[in-house]
């Protein structure tokens, strides 16, 4: 019961996001939602972090790469949403945020890390984007092709180039999840203070509404949600947390409908569903990630962690989940120092993670 209440908190504040974002550009710009969103994320991950005593990494070379990171996974993706939103409905949002696990396959496949694609998962790709394009509508002149939804679809994508590029430099290296997602935001937070000048300096008019939507947006959708992914794939393995990656775009349709009034027709409710068969077999026969090899997982951002590569896995004995499999991980295996992630993703000693 604890763990189908986790899942289901996961998921409505996870899935809420589009509409705390459709709420906060009444009275903001696009700069000014996704600036805010990172200062207050930035704020509650370094929280937990001063409570869990996980410090920042000190690096110089990591830093680099977070930065990097911090580009393709928050301060761009975040700034596509908003400019999205200002033409396309939440609900919709939600749905194409969706397909960033086929973007991840496409990476993947086109930077060598996914090599011999079974049938049923390349059938799961061509079927996922094609419900994108029952949405799109593009035979219809109503439909919500528009610069507002390829920009949505260019923030899924960056999302799995960032995936794949943490896989790659980041996880595994030695420092702790709660700490990198910090220093992720953090830099994030620096680089979109940047784009300031680019529309972010027009005047605010503060009211109640305003502030709530953007302090639920950066304390709880951005910040609260990369501590509680992580927990639910630490106690409960990350079938529970990919089950929360196929209820998001199904808050985000119903809290569009229920509070801003947005249609929801036959055809978005069946390209939803398209887009989700289509994600779910391309995560089919995915083969379970190496103990050093290059993985999709651990962005310290959430999405490719709550699709099925959490760092519960070790090697190939992924059939061990949840809290016992985790004991027995940790027996098997020389423990490594505390406060590390060692190469399957796990931090040591005690919880996975690291959390007290």
């Amino acid at each position: 019961m604890r763990a189908s209440a986790r899942v289901v908190v996961l998921a409505l504040l996870w899935g809420s996001t589009f509409l705390w974002i459709e709420l906060a550009l009444d009275a903001l710009s696009p700069v000014q939602v996704t600036l805010a969103r990172c200062v207050l994320g930035t704020g509650t991950l370094l929280a937990l972090c001063l409570r869990t005593g996980d410090r920042l990494p000190r690096e110089r070379a990591v830093w680099g790469r977070v930065l990097v990171a911090a580009f393709w996974c928050n301060a761009l993706p975040f700034a596509l949403f908003s400019v999205g939103q200002q033409t396309v409905d939440s609900g919709v949002a939600g749905v194409l945020n969706a397909t960033t696990p086929l973007w991840s396959l496409l990476v993947g496949i086109a930077n060598g890390t996914e090599r011999g694609v079974r049938p049923v998962r390349f059938g799961g790709l061509l079927l996922g984007f094609a419900g994108v394009v029952l949405i799109f509508a593009p035979w219809q002149g109503t439909g919500t092709v528009g610069w507002g939804a390829l920009a949505i679809l260019s923030a899924a994508v960056s999302y799995a180039i960032g995936f794949a590029f943490m896989g790659r430099h980041l996880v595994g290296k030695g420092h702790a999840t709660l700490s990198l997602s910090a220093a992720q935001l953090l830099a994030a937070s620096g680089l979109t203070a940047l784009s300031l000048p680019a529309g972010g300096l027009s005047p605010v008019h503060l009211d109640r509404t305003l502030l709530v939507a953007v302090a639920i947006l950066g304390v709880f959708a951005t910040g609260i949600t990369f501590h509680l992914t992580y927990r639910i794939i630490a106690d409960e393995g990350a079938t529970d947390a990919a089950t929360v990656g196929y209820l998001l775009p199904v808050v985000s349709i119903g809290l569009g409908a229920v509070v801003l009034g947005e249609p929801f027709g036959l055809r978005i409710a069946v390209g939803m569903t398209v887009v989700l068969v289509g994600v779910g077999m391309s995560r089919r026969g995915k083969p379970a990630p190496t103990a050093t090899g290059p993985t999709t997982r651990g962005c310290g951002h959430l999405a490719a962690i709550a699709w099925g590569d959490g760092p519960h896995r070790r090697g190939g004995d992924h059939r061990l989940r949840g809290r016992r499999g985790l004991r027995e991980l940790a027996r098997r295996a020389p423990r490594p120092p505390r406060g590390s992630v060692d190469q399957g993703g796990q931090e040591g000693v005690g919880d996975p993670l690291g959390h007290r």
